[in-house]
């Protein structure tokens, strides 16, 4: 007969070990779906994470503004001088042509030296006049070797200009670039942050135009300044409600420090392009928000990246942000850097 045998039962230890080993399994496993699907930031984190995007969005958009105002610049001294240098080379060009035909007036009496023609003449008044021509045909050689040399070291010295501004012009490029595709990531970076969120967290990080809005202050009381100061603020405060959009001069949407610039334009006083240059300009007031008058630059920041203006009652105008507008803020609200007088 056929023997039937039990099949062999699983040691103790084999059991231990795959019992363990498949509670390592589940733990990988939960481990994968973690990393796989992460837990969504909270509200609060993202509105923290966008805030410092924001801060850091206006940075760079500063550093912009000032790389487009320098190449600005740098383009215009590359044009005036490359039409410098075309008119030297002309002025060379002609200067050469004078020579070659003082050379060619010697060449073609220059079969027997001068000296020996002129004595051979009959005629002596003529000879006298050859004389006379002769001696003006050296000076002119000699004079007009003096100005092509003078050209040419000029000429040599506006290339040389050229090239220098070309090559700082390439730097600048280089730096505007750089700062433009840094705000575009920092925006992107934002954008996608916020798109985690439902509509109504979004909104609530956001705000809405409303929540945007300085109608909650009490504007009527303003003091009215005079002068340039006053046409300031008028200019500034007329552009309420107008979006911000980084590297904008106006005259209908602006960056912190082109609100500044152009409502200054629109009194006749011209200031630099960045909050940071701004922060230069006119007097020293300090930073106590109580010694400031209508007009006043309000400097915010360590790194002074973001300006405001000065209305009075504690308050200032500014281009706060992207996706917000122009609109009054108490000035307190933003660590101050400097107050300047203009």
């Amino acid at each position: 007969m056929a023997s039937h045998r039990r099949p062999k039962q699983p040691s103790r230890a084999r059991v231990v070990v795959l019992t363990a080993a498949a509670a390592t399994a589940v733990a990988l496993s939960a481990q994968v779906s973690a990393s796989a699907a992460p837990a969504k930031p909270s509200t609060d984190e993202v509105k923290a994470q966008v805030d410092k995007l924001t801060q850091d969005q206006e940075v760079a958009s500063e550093t912009y503004d000032g790389a487009k105002e320098r190449a600005d610049q740098l383009r215009q001294q590359a044009a005036q001088l490359q039409d410098q240098v075309a008119r030297g080379q002309d002025q060379m060009t002609q200067l050469e042509v004078g020579l070659a035909a003082v050379a060619g007036e010697q060449y073609r009496s220059g079969g027997i030296d001068q000296s020996v023609q002129l004595m051979l003449s009959s005629d002596p008044a003529n000879y006298l006049a050859q004389a006379s021509g002769a001696e003006q045909i050296t000076a002119t050689e000699a004079e007009t070797l003096k100005q092509l040399k003078d050209q040419q070291r000029r000429l040599d010295q506006e290339k040389q200009e050229a090239a220098d501004i070309l090559a700082q012009l390439d730097r600048s490029t280089q730096t505007l670039n750089e700062a433009k595709a840094t705000v575009q990531q920092k925006l992107q970076d934002s954008r996608n942050l916020l798109n985690q969120l439902s509509a109504a967290d979004r909104a609530a990080v956001v705000g809405d135009r409303a929540s945007r809005s300085d109608a909650r202050f009490n504007l009527a009381n303003l003091p009215q300044p005079g002068g340039y100061a006053g046409a300031a603020v008028a200019a500034a405060m007329s552009r309420r409600g107008d979006a911000y959009v980084w590297g904008a001069i106006g005259p209908s949407t602006f960056d912190c420090s082109g609100l500044m610039q152009w409502a200054y334009a629109q009194a006749g006083v011209s200031l630099p392009r960045t909050s940071q240059e701004q922060a230069t300009v006119g007097t020293n007031v300090g930073t106590d928000i109580s010694l400031a008058q209508p007009g006043d630059l309000v400097i915010f920041f360590g790194d002074q990246h973001h300006v405001g203006m000065y209305i009075g009652n504690g308050l200032v105008v500014h281009a706060p942000k992207t996706g917000d507008v122009v609109k009054v803020m108490p000035a307190n609200t933003l660590p101050i850097s400097t107050i300047r007088r203009v």
